[in-house]
C-alpha cells in the first residue's frame, strides 16, 4: 500500500490551505528492498547518514540499506532528551545530505531534530507500529526536566516494511493499538474546545483522526476475538494518525487530556516516581482514566461555572517539586482565561452530546483485559492515589484547552 498523501492537500473548507512535507508513504511486504528506488523517487541523492540503535541494528528481519556512514546508539537508556540528540549529531563525519532513521518512535526524534536542526531531509524506516509519529511533525522531547512538544520535521518519506513491523513483540503491537484508540479522547477533547471557545476546528483533519480510530477499533476487536494482528491496517492507521500533525502543525487531533500521563511517566512528579511503560501503555491507562472522569462529569444534566482562577503556585510547587518552575512558565498564559467561563455552560448539553460518544470505561477496560494491553497505574509502577487528582495534575503541564482542564471553571 502506498498512501496517497495528496489527497489531504490544498484549500480546505476550514478556510486553510493545508501542506505536508511528507510526500511517499509506503507500507509494504519487502519495502526496504526497493528503499533506493523510492528514495531515487523522491530526489533525495547524495551523502546518506542512517541512525539505528543497537536494537533496531540486530534486528532479524531488518535489510540494512546502503549508507555512506551509520551510527549505532546505545538503545538501554535512550530516550528523547535534547542533549541526548545533539550529542549524537556530534559524530556526524560530515553533515549528512539526508538522513535516516531506522527504529521507534524515540529514535525518530533523533532525525527530526537534526534535520531540523541541519536544515536537511530526513527518511523515517519504522520497526514497530506503536506510535503514530513516524509521519509528524511534532518532537516530543525533554527540555530543562519538562516534557515538551514542539514542531520540528516531518519526514520526506516513510517506508515501513510490513516483513519488520510484523517481527516485533506483540506488546509493542498492542502499545501500538492504544495509542491510536486513544484518539476517542482527544477527537472529544477537540470538539469540545471548539464549542466552548471557537478554537480552530478541521473537519477534514477530524475525519483523518476518526478513520484511524475506526480502523485501529476494528483491528482490536479482532485481537479479542483470536485472530491474528492486522499490521498492514494498523500500520496505515499511525501514518494517518501522524499525518493530522503534520497538517496542523501541532498534536491537536491525537493527543488530548489522556497523553500526558505518558508525560507524567517521563517527567516522575510526586506519585510517579518509579513510573515505567511505553508511549502506547501510558497512554491507553490515560485513556481509561479521562474516559471514566469524562462520563462522571456527563451525568450532569446542567452545571455552574465559576470565575476564572490562574493556577495556584502553591499547589503546583506541592505537586511537583523541582519541576514546578517549569510547569508555572507553561501556565502564564492560561488558555483557560482567552473565554467567558459562561460558555462552557451554555455548551455544556453538546458537549454531553460529545463525550457520550466516548467509550465507556468498562468498555475499554474490558477490551485492554482481553488482549493483554496494560490498563492500571500500578501496572505502570503509578501511586495509584494519584487518580483523585489526575485531571488537574495532568493538565497542568500542558497549556492546552481540554475539558479536564476546563474542570477548573466548573463549580462543586
Amino acid at each position: 500500500m502506498i498512501l496517497d498523501t495528496a489527497k489531504y492537500l490544498g484549500p480546505c473548507a476550514c478556510g486553510r490551505d493545508h501542506e505536508l512535507r511528507t510526500k511517499l508513504v509506503v507500507c509494504e511486504h519487502g519495502a526496504l528492498k526497493s528503499f533506493d528506488k523510492y528514495m531515487a523517487d523522491c530526489g533525495l541523492t547524495g551523502f546518506r547518514t542512517v541512525i539505528y540503535d543497537t536494537n533496531t541494528y540486530n534486528l532479524p528481519s531488518i535489510t540494512h540499506v546502503p549508507a555512506d556512514q551509520e551510527i549505532v546508539l546505545e538503545a538501554q537508556g535512550l530516550h528523547s532528551e535534547k542533549g541526548l540528540i545533539e550529542d549524537c549529531m556530534t559524530r556526524f563525519v560530515q553533515k549528512p545530505d539526508y538522513v535516516v532513521v531506522v527504529g521507534g518512535g524515540t529514535l525518530m526524534d533523533f532525525g527530526r531534530y537534526s534535520a531540523w536542526k541541519l536544515g536537511i531531509p530526513f527518511v523515517a524506516i519504522p520497526t514497530i507500529v506503536s506510535s503514530d509519529g513516524f509521519t509528524a511533525d511534532i518532537c516530543s522531547i525533554i527540555i530543562d526536566g519538562q516534557k515538551k512538544s514542539i514542531p520540528m520535521q516531518a519526514a520526506d518519506a516513510v517506508i515501513c516494511d510490513i516483513d519488520v513491523v510484523a517481527g516485533a513483540p506483540r506488546f509493542l503491537t498492542i502499545a501500538g493499538v492504544q495509542d491510536i484508540m486513544a484518539k476517542v479522547i482527544s477527537i472529544a477533547d477537540w470538539k469540545i474546545a471548539h464549542l466552548v471557545s471557537g478554537e480552530y476546528f478541521c473537519q477534514k483533519v477530524c475525519d483523518m483522526a476518526q478513520e484511524a480510530l475506526d480502523l485501529m477499533t476494528k483491528c482490536a476487536y479482532d485481537l479479542k476475538a483470536g485472530k491474528e494482528p492486522d499490521i498492514e491496517t494498523m500500520a496505515y492507521t499511525q501514518m494517518l494518525s501522524g499525518l493530522t500533525m503534520q497538517i496542523l502543525s501541532n498534536s491537536r487531533a491525537a493527543s488530548g487530556s489522556e497523553h500526558l500521563v505518558a508525560h507524567l511517566v517521563e517527567m516522575k512528579p510526586r506519585g510517579f516516581e518509579n513510573a515505567h511503560g511505553l508511549h502506547g501503555e501510558c497512554v491507553g491507562v490515560g485513556t481509561l482514566l479521562v474516559a471514566e472522569a469524562y462520563h462522571k462529569l456527563a451525568q450532569r444534566e446542567t452545571i455552574e461555572v465559576k470565575p476564572f482562577q490562574p493556577i495556584d503556585e502553591a499547589w503546583v510547587r506541592y505537586e511537583f517539586g523541582d519541576l514546578a518552575d517549569g510547569i508555572l512558565k507553561e501556565n502564564e498564559n492560561d488558555v483557560l482565561a482567552s473565554f467567558p467561563a459562561e460558555n462552557l455552560k451554555k455548551a455544556w448539553p453538546q458537549i454531553r452530546e460529545v463525550i457520550a460518544q466516548i467509550p465507556s470505561y468498562e468498555e475499554l477496560n474490558e477490551l485492554y483485559a482481553a488482549i493483554g494491553a496494560k490498563h492500571s497505574l500500578e501496572e505502570l509502577g503509578i501511586d495509584p492515589a494519584v487518580k483523585e487528582d489526575f485531571l488537574d495534575i495532568s493538565s497542568a503541564i500542558r497549556n492546552r484547552l481540554t475539558l479536564a482542564r476546563m474542570t477548573r471553571l466548573i463549580a462543586d
